[in-house]
């Protein structure tokens, strides 16, 4: 299933008017004692996670009211539909918890395995990205998107490639992968902002081996993808969403501003689960 161009345009529209909302709602909650716990898989879920959360599907039923919403903190057994929301409502939990301002807020609408609408807000830098048939970013003023502007990645600068990385999940498959292609700098961010960035040509690429999930990915994916770059898998392929027998975990990806950079990647292959990556 699939919607019209202007359609998703219009979705994409809204979903950046939610998420801005959602990261006022983090806002009240950053740089103080938030309560918190941890779950099974030792992540964090506070009480900014939770508030978000609720104030997202609330805004999603009433504008969608039957698309099934699969949501990190309340929703993530659910199994997909033709048609579903992919949410995190606060992306980068332990960084926000720790007083960092880059965390974000994600909202993806999945057709099929593929997102075809999205918002990303990063309340604590003042910006939103959105896309539907292409890719924009807008200002937050006040809580809400001010006038957005149209993003688009950039080619591999010839003074090497600007490599965004994890502040806490750094690991040597990465480094590995990296070491193939010619990085001249890295640069240390929190979230899926990384996928943003790269959106509109602040950097180049983000290599991700450890585990995530596909609320993580979705939105972000969508915008960076709308602007002109990819998200691949080890087998070069697209990455896909709605992996319900894999409890929506991805394996390793990389994202390209450049997808001329592609071929050169050598992600390691990985079962979730126990299970093989469904061959894309």
């Amino acid at each position: 299933m699939t919607l019209p161009p202007q359609m998703r345009d219009r979705v994409a529209t809204i979903l950046t008017e939610i998420a801005c909302e959602a990261g006022e709602i983090l806002r009240v909650y950053h740089g103080g004692d938030c309560a918190h716990v941890l779950k099974p898989d030792g992540s964090p879920a506070s009480a900014a996670d939770h508030a978000a959360e609720t104030m997202i599907l609330g805004a999603l039923a009433r504008h969608w009211p039957g698309i099934p919403v699969i949501a990190e903190e309340s929703s993530a057994d659910r199994p997909p539909a033709d048609l579903f929301f992919l949410v995190d409502p606060l992306d980068g939990t332990r960084d926000f918890l720790a007083g960092d301002p880059e965390y974000s807020v994600n909202i993806g609408l999945i057709a099929g395995d593929r997102p075809i609408a999205a918002a990303l807000a990063a309340p604590g830098i003042g910006r939103v990205w959105g896309a539907g048939t292409t890719a924009f970013e807008a200002p937050i003023q006040a809580g809400r998107p001010g006038s957005p502007h149209p993003v688009s990645v950039r080619r591999g600068p010839e003074d090497g490639l600007v490599a965004l990385v994890s502040r806490r999940h750094g690991d040597h498959e990465t480094e590995a992968c990296l070491s193939n292609l010619p990085v001249g700098s890295r640069r240390q961010t929190s979230s899926a902002l990384k996928f943003c960035l790269i959106a509109s040509g602040e950097a180049d690429i983000y290599v991700r081996c450890g585990p995530t999930m596909e609320w993580d990915t979705a939105a972000g994916d969508h915008v960076l993808t709308s602007a002109g770059g990819c998200v691949v898998v080890p087998s070069g392929e697209t990455i896909t969403y709605g992996h319900h027998a894999l409890h929506y975990r991805n394996g390793p990806f990389a994202a390209l501003g450049d997808p001329a950079y592609a071929a050169r990647l050598d992600l390691p292959e990985r079962a979730v689960d126990g299970r093989r990556l469904p061959l894309l």
